[in-house]
């Protein structure tokens, strides 16, 4: 049974092994933490976490290490007690300015800045560009008989092409279609946008060649976007940690980032959950048992999420982990949310 004076070892045992990466005897928790308790006693409680699978004993040594359970039941009581503010915030938006950026660029960015930050290997995810809303769509001429379209999205410019017009569509012909379109389109996703033109055509007949022009971007625009773009930072930090020595050990976490599939479909499967943290088996992927990963979530406008994160060694700091990506998130909904119009 947990009760609070096991809980409260455990909890030092924890501390101790995030800090140092060595495994924690008894005598170390007695001298370090002012728990009024002798060394036999907290060998004794150490022994019944043991039993109860919260502790690991490596056999080479006398200490013990926490194990997955430890780290579970460790982070549950720290989700339970809410995201604690700290400076992060204004560290994290010391690092972005505020002139607008391209989604690819701002993820990018983002995942140099997160992986800096925790010293982990860190992860941004966009949404598909499918599930991204148009904002507006904008007309701008180029030559006589040429426009450039630029659709506006709520993370940003998705792409820009040149299109065939008419010699007699002039810069205010072409601004009255692009309102009129940004009407129709305004809140809408990509693959509905594509409907919503087809309609259009009625009242656009004598522009078919230009709406034709459009409606192929629009589609060739869904296509392309249609998987979310994964951005890594830090992929080599977990180098830096004792745990990774292993050659064979670091070449299978390696190989999981050079692929991307599997993170891009254990991030897809809560990408609308304000924060997860898997611990070792949890994340479903062999090569990722010994790590943790901790995600939260962004949002572009009012109908898409995003998705950022970390992986790290179980023994990773969770606390500080968890309010870097609450200010990292709270920095990319203000900085892709904005009024980009």
């Amino acid at each position: 049974m947990m009760d609070a004076r096991k809980f409260r070892i455990l909890q030092a045992i924890i501390d101790d092994y995030i800090l140092t990466a060595i495994p924690v005897g008894s005598r170390t928790i007695s001298k370090k933490y002012e728990m009024g308790l002798s060394s036999a006693t907290i060998r004794n409680e150490m022994s019944d976490l043991e039993e109860l699978g919260y502790l690991d004993q490596p056999h080479v040594s006398a200490g013990r290490i926490p194990s997955a359970k430890a780290y579970r039941l460790y982070v549950d009581q720290l989700l339970g007690k809410g995201i604690i503010a700290s400076d992060d915030q204004e560290s994290v938006r010391s690092y972005f300015g505020n002139r607008t950026r391209q989604i690819e660029d701002v993820i990018n960015h983002a995942a140099q800045v997160l992986s800096g930050l925790t010293h982990y290997t860190s992860l941004v995810m966009t949404p598909k560009g499918g599930e991204l809303h148009i904002r507006n769509l904008q007309l701008v001429p180029v030559s006589s008989n040429s426009a450039l379209v630029v659709i506006v999205t709520d993370g940003g410019i998705v792409r820009d092409t040149v299109v065939s017009v008419g010699a007699d569509l002039d810069a205010d012909a072409l601004y009255n279609i692009s309102r009129m379109l940004t009407e129709r389109l305004n809140g809408h996703t990509l693959s509905e946008a594509q409907t919503l033109l087809r309609d259009a055509e009625q009242g656009l007949r004598e522009n078919r060649e230009l709406l034709d022009g459009i409606l192929h971007f629009v589609n060739d625009t869904e296509g392309k976007g249609n998987k979310a773009k994964l951005a890594l930072g830090g992929t080599s930090n977990i180098l830096n940690f004792p745990e990774y020595n292993d050659v064979e050990k670091a070449k299978s976490f390696l190989s999981v980032l050079e692929t991307k599939e599997k993170l891009v479909q254990l991030l897809e499967n809560h990408s609308e959950m304000a924060f997860t943290v898997r611990i070792g088996p949890e994340t479903g992927i062999p090569e990722l048992n010994d790590c943790s990963l901790v995600t939260a979530t962004y949002r572009l406008g009012d109908h898409t999420h995003g998705t950022l994160g970390v992986i790290g060694p179980t023994r990773m700091q969770y606390g500080h982990v968890l309010s870097v990506l609450n200010a990292m998130g709270r920095q990319l909904s203000d900085l892709l949310g904005q009024d980009k119009e």
